[in-house]
């Protein structure tokens, strides 16, 4: 396996240096870079090229949505999780509407870090179980419409195996390995269910299948 390749954001020294103590620990991470805003780490992607940029939200000069905002901009391959304090409603939701594949709060436990590493470099999500709380008790206030619900496009029983594997948490690769199909397969399904729920991302995708009762297990 080749090694994650991470770029810490933080304004706070001491929250950078906590993080290298530990993720250095790690055979398969190694950090390339670091930085106290936005600015920074864009200047330096110049000349670095991490796999994830890991950053707080809540800095000078630029802050994490912006940052994430330029990153889809200027290094769509490059996958940015948010480690922040911040658990409000409205910031995970623009956090995720611009792409942020993670949301961890900065209580969480290393093991629950590096889970949520894994599974973003390995093209799934990852979200605290604080965050993901928020984002049902958000959407459930809101009440699909009758013309939207009339026109939604029904999914197919491969679809909705599909859907269920990425509720489990699981990355394309291993949704492809349990389904015997290949990635690229895996990836036209997320496509068309992308279109077909109206959802930006996988979080969306969760929301949808979560507010209609889709799964029991969910």
């Amino acid at each position: 396996m080749s090694r994650i390749k991470l770029f810490l954001v933080d304004d706070h020294k001491m929250i950078r240096e906590g993080l290298k103590l530990f993720l250095n620990d790690y055979e398969e991470i190694d950090i390339v870079g670091e930085a106290e805003n936005g600015k920074e780490c864009l200047d330096q992607l110049e000349e670095t090229y991490p796999d994830i940029v890991i950053t707080d939200l809540n800095m000078p000069v630029m802050d994490g949505l912006e940052l994430t905002k330029a990153l889809k901009l200027s290094h769509p391959e490059i996958k940015v999780m948010a480690l922040t304090m911040m658990g409000e409603s409205q910031h995970i939701k623009e956090m995720l509407a611009e792409g942020a594949l993670g949301y961890l709060l900065k209580n969480c436990s290393e093991e629950e870090l590096i889970m949520g590493i894994k599974n973003v470099y390995n093209g799934g999500t990852y979200y605290s179980p604080e965050v993901t709380n928020v984002i049902i008790n958000n959407i459930r206030k809101v009440k699909p419409t009758t013309s939207k619900v009339a026109s939604e496009m029904p999914l197919t029983e491969r679809e909705k195996e599909v859907l269920h594997l990425i509720l489990k948490e699981n990355s394309n690769k291993e949704i492809a390995e349990i389904l015997f199909i290949s990635v690229r397969t895996v990836d036209a399904h997320k496509r068309n269910l992308l279109d077909k729920t109206g959802s930006k991302n996988v979080a969306g995708l969760v929301l949808y299948a979560i507010d209609r009762q889709l799964f029991d297990d969910v």
